[in-house]
C-alpha cells in the first residue's frame, strides 16, 4: 500500500523545488495569478521534466492530482489563501 503523502509540500518537493511553507508561498505570490488562457502544464515557469510530471498526473489521475488541483486554484487567485 502506498503511504507517500500526496499534498503541496510534497508535490512541491516531487517537482524538485523548495518546499517548505514561506517557499510555496513565495512561489504562488511570484506566480500568480496566471494566465487564464493557460493550463497549469502550459505556465512559462515550468521545466520540461515538470511540465511533463504534471500533465501525467492529469492523465492518469494520479494521486497527485488533488494537489494539484490545489496549487492551479492557487495560481489562479489573487490572494494565495483564497
Amino acid at each position: 500500500m502506498d503511504t507517500t503523502r500526496h499534498d503541496l509540500k510534497a508535490l512541491f518537493a516531487q517537482l524538485g523545488l523548495p518546499h517548505d511553507a514561506e517557499d510555496i508561498a513565495m512561489f504562488i505570490d511570484q506566480h500568480r495569478p496566471l494566465d487564464p488562457a493557460l493550463t497549469l502544464a502550459e505556465a512559462p515557469f515550468w521545466q520540461p521534466a515538470q511540465r511533463e510530471f504534471l500533465l501525467e498526473a492529469f492523465a492518469d489521475d494520479s494521486d497527485w492530482v488533488e494537489a494539484v488541483d490545489k496549487l492551479d486554484a492557487m495560481l489562479r487567485h489573487r490572494d494565495r489563501h483564497g
